[in-house]
């Protein structure tokens, strides 16, 4: 499978190139982006030749004839950069969030629909073993129906880690500020649009793909900057209420030590409860048989369901349908209850879920 990595506007392209640079059966034939600089970390991560590395997106896709190409562009931009690709006939992986709003989610989509290729969006979320098992046991009844769906989500700030979790300065975030997308609200900027389609779509997940009534959602404002740092939304579905937090400020990063409130998912059903909590190697379980709060070890995650470039490619040559938050469906509704929230954010009034 030849891939190429096109944008580097978001840091988690060198990850995702690790997956495709580990995978026995893939080859990265090309990395591109119009900021040479940016590319210098990968070039020597994953040993890419001088002659496989583009500053034109079209001279890339014409030279190395990538089957897949991982986009990592500004939030903003993901419709703009799916419909220039899309001519090229190639698959692609786009790195969340879905985009800025749901109308250039249809963008995406309609252009690669009219090439027969697959589009899959990635959130890095669905591959902790937490969360995953938490859809295990909510698949199997253990928990009853769900209810009522509460995700904490965020980190330091977007600016503090580079590819592979590395971190930055003090110094470094606030020097980047000024230029940096995450805080361009014309390019998607803000904790909400970065954060809140884990909990929107991960949470469809673990709904079973219903859709909330309506939306209600209140940012911070802080003088100087354009965009919001947090953001709490509540969903009004028919069973109830669910909570979606997004945090830029956290006290710590979740995957170096886990900050308070946790960051991570806690699942009401009907017959139990679930704290599944973002890079833990246990979840915390209530049923009706046994109400006191037990904790169980997670289930290893095992091959096609390690990261999302491998089970893009298993799906790609078994033609098993892609699932999931990964899949358009269930990622178009986590879009749309991000657009009631940004309306509802902006117009500080609930808003009935756009569609």
């Amino acid at each position: 499978m030849k891939i190429a990595g096109i944008n580097f506007d978001h840091f988690h392209m060198g990850d995702l190139l690790r997956y495709a640079y580990d995978h026995p059966r893939a080859e990265i034939v090309g990395i591109c982006d119009e900021q040479p600089e940016r590319m210098h970390s990968a070039a020597n991560n994953f040993n890419i030749p001088s002659h496989r590395i583009y500053t034109d997106y079209r001279h890339c896709l014409e030279e190395s004839k990538p089957d897949l190409v991982i986009l990592c562009p500004a939030t903003a931009k993901h419709a703009d950069w799916v419909e220039r690709v899309a001519p090229f006939n190639v698959h692609m992986l786009v790195e969340k969030p879905f985009a800025a709003s749901l109308a250039e989610s249809d963008r995406m989509i309609n252009a690669v629909n009219a090439t027969g290729k697959k589009l899959v969006i990635n959130w890095p979320l669905v591959w902790v073993p937490a969360h995953r098992t938490a859809k295990r046991l909510i698949d199997e009844g253990v928990i009853g129906s769900v209810i009522e769906v509460r995700h904490y989500g965020g980190n330091r700030g977007p600016l503090y880690h580079l590819a592979d979790k590395i971190e930055v300065t003090e110094a470094q975030v606030e020097a980047k500020k000024p230029e940096s997308w995450f805080y361009k609200k014309s390019h998607g900027g803000g904790s909400l649009l970065d954060y809140m389609g884990y909990g929107s779509t991960l949470g469809t997940w673990y709904h079973h793909g219903k859709v909330p009534i309506e939306v209600t959602t209140v940012v911070n404002e802080t003088p100087g900057i354009e965009v919001d740092e947090h953001s709490i939304t509540i969903a009004r579905y028919e069973t109830g209420l669910s909570k979606i937090e997004t945090r830029w400020g956290t006290f710590t990063d979740p995957w170096v030590t886990q900050t308070q409130p946790k960051c991570g998912f806690e699942l009401i059903g009907t017959d139990g409860t679930i704290s599944s909590y973002d890079y833990e190697n246990m979840i915390t379980i209530q049923t009706r048989q046994r109400p006191e709060a037990h904790a169980i070890h997670v289930d290893p995650l095992v091959p096609p369901y390690q990261n999302p470039v491998q089970y893009f490619i298993h799906c790609l040559e078994t033609g098993e349908p892609i699932t999931g938050p990964l899949s358009l469906e269930i990622s178009r509704i986590g879009q749309q209850i991000v657009d009631t929230a940004v309306i509802s954010a902006r117009e500080k009034r609930t808003v009935r879920t756009v569609s």
